[in-house]
Formats: structure tokens, C-alpha cells, sequence
């Protein structure tokens, strides 16, 4: 079957595909000046147009994994993600205290997701 990278560069690829299944990393793009919940909501947004573009949305999401530099934004992180799935919608997921790789920011996310159809036939192209 085949492996779909979606822009791939050197270090990483935007998203990567493999039987259907996305994965893909979102960190605060625009504003990494923004409080906790500021950067959740960019990162949700980024998730948005990156699943729109693998033919899925949110609800679609299978798994999540949080990185967060602090736990005292668990609360607030909360409130945007259960504001942002759908009832009946959330995935698993996991949440862990981390240092991330640039000191702005204050959460990375990890996502695991159901691609469109598109991306279910082994005969396309890596883009």
C-alpha cells in the first residue's frame, strides 16, 4: 500500500497517510504570544483546514496526544476542547507535561485521524 506525504520536506511532512489513516502535528502557527487558550484555538483551526484537505473534518479525529508545558492550563485547554468536538465526537486521547522545542509555545498536539477516500486506494500518487 501506498504512503501518501502531504508536502514533505526534509525534516517532516504536513500530514502522512498510510491505509486511510492521518497523522499529523499541529503547534501554534500565528500567535505564540497568546495565552492557552489562543493557542488551542489556533491549533484547532490549523486542524480544520489540514483535515479539509485530506477530505475529513473533527469528528473523524481518532486519537489525540497533548503535549502541554504546564498543568496549571488544563483547565483552560479543557474548555476549548470540549467546546470545539462535537457531543459524542471526542477521541482518546493522552496529555503530557513536556518542554517543547520552542519556549512560546505552550502546547503541541499530535492527531491521528480518518482521512477522506480519497486516500483509501493504494493507487495514488505521494504528493
Amino acid at each position: 500500500m501506498t504512503i501518501h506525504r502531504i508536502n514533505p520536506c526534509k525534516r517532516w511532512s504536513d500530514v502522512t497517510i498510510f491505509n486511510g489513516i492521518a497523522n499529523f502535528v499541529e503547534v501554534p502557527e500565528s500567535d505564540t504570544s497568546a495565552d492557552i487558550t489562543g493557542q488551542v484555538e489556533q491549533i484547532f483551526a490549523q486542524v480544520e483546514q489540514r483535515l479539509a484537505s485530506i477530505g475529513s473534518d473533527k469528528s473523524r479525529i481518532l486519537s489525540t496526544t497533548i503535549y502541554i508545558t504546564d498543568f496549571a492550563n488544563l483547565s483552560a485547554l479543557n474548555d476549548v476542547w470540549d467546546e470545539w468536538f462535537p457531543e459524542g465526537c471526542a477521541p482518546s486521547r493522552a496529555c503530557v507535561k513536556a518542554e517543547l522545542a520552542d519556549p512560546e509555545f505552550l502546547v503541541e498536539m499530535v492527531f491521528t485521524a480518518a482521512a477522506g477516500e480519497q486516500f483509501s486506494s493504494s493507487s495514488l500518487q505521494i504528493i
